[in-house]
């Protein structure tokens, strides 16, 4: 390997987490918090008007922000600070008229993790872990290298290596289930934890001596995972990188970085059996052979059909909140900070954006 792909993928942001892994009902706390007041993260008794612990609110500020679910944006005046803004897609998921404001539905896991790992992506020792480590199995110290190797190529400078370690240390525990002493998997105090375990993606193996902690992503049946949310998956991938093209492989949504099939962890046929199961109710996209390779085909912009088939997912949540231009009408200083970064040449370093 002599390059990468996280340069464009990802920007440099590491342990920004304060080891916390995302817990049950963060998102929908900061989603309300900053709603009521953009400033809340700035206030002294942020962890009061949270309800969490005083070392957790940075945490819940960098989750919401990794998620998509917020943009961080210049306070203005003579204030260097930035301030917080929802998105309309987390008016979208979290509102009390949103699809599912306490992310009660697997779905809505699996659709954050997708949005977490999409460009910009703000955790870029997931996006390693998920679409450049070239084995299911891996010891935390050997994420750690590749993690290190990874930020070599892109030209980024080198963190600590102990905030990679931190990395590493929380992506295992965002997904994979603690044990009990009997062996046994974790309970429902485990989900709340970090609900992100219940998608099954990661799982403990048996410690070898001199080896460490040892980890394997799972290639097990994604039950919880429908296909709607993989076709919308496949059709956002498809209007990121196909540069205008009328469609995209199969094989390339199974393996290539950044792709569907690496985040889920989902091979070719589990794709075309989602996609097969979507088209018929979605005529604009279509699954196709030709010369021995089944492509996703698509006749309007794929960026528009995915949220068309995530919102059918969810009942039509965009029929009882407001529309994006809307949103965004009412939110000017969050359209123009999304201006602001469509104008840059390269996405800010989340550094920057969170003091």
């Amino acid at each position: 390997m002599s390059d990468t792909r996280l340069a464009e993928a990802a920007t440099l942001s590491f342990a920004r987490h304060e080891t916390f892994a995302p817990r049950f009902g963060w998102l929908h706390k900061a989603y309300i918090a900053i709603s009521n007041d953009t400033d809340v993260f700035l206030q002294k008794d942020a962890s009061v008007v949270l309800g969490v612990g005083k070392n957790m609110v940075n945490a819940i500020r960098y989750w919401a922000y990794a998620f998509k679910l917020t943009i961080e944006h210049p306070k203005g005046g003579a204030s260097r600070a930035f301030v917080a803004a929802p998105t309309w897609e987390a008016c979208w998921l979290l509102d009390e008229n949103g699809a599912d404001p306490y992310l009660e539905d697997p779905s809505s896991l699996w659709l954050l993790h997708w949005w977490l790992l999409s460009p910009v992506c703000y955790a870029p020792t997931w996006w390693v872990a998920f679409h450049a480590l070239p084995s299911s199995r891996f010891s935390e110290s050997e994420l750690a290298d590749f993690v290190a190797r990874h930020v070599r190529l892109a030209g980024w400078e080198m963190p600590a290596a102990a905030s990679i370690l931190k990395d590493v240390d929380c992506l295992t525990k965002m997904y994979a289930p603690r044990k009990t002493p009997t062996g046994s998997p974790g309970s429902f105090e485990d989900l709340l934890d970090c609900p992100f375990r219940e998608l099954g993606l990661l799982e403990a193996v048996e410690v070898r001596p001199g080896e460490g902690r040892t980890w394997r992503f799972t290639s097990t049946t994604r039950s919880t995972l429908p296909s709607r949310v993989i076709a919308y998956a496949c059709l956002d991938y498809a209007g990121r990188h196909t540069g205008g093209a009328g469609s995209v492989s199969l094989a390339r949504l199974a393996n290539e970085p950044g792709g569907p099939g690496r985040a889920f962890r989902l091979r070719e046929p589990e794709l075309a059996a989602a996609l097969e199961e979507v088209y018929p109710q979605h005529p604009q996209i279509t699954v196709a052979d030709a010369v021995g390779q089944r492509s996703l085909v698509f006749t309007t912009n794929p960026s528009t059909l995915a949220w068309n088939v995530l919102d059918a997912h969810y009942s039509h949540v965009r029929n009882r909140i407001p529309t994006k231009e809307q949103w965004l009408a009412d939110h000017k200083e969050l359209d123009a900070e999304l201006q602001r970064r469509q104008r840059a040449t390269k996405p800010p370093a989340l550094a920057k954006e969170i003091p």
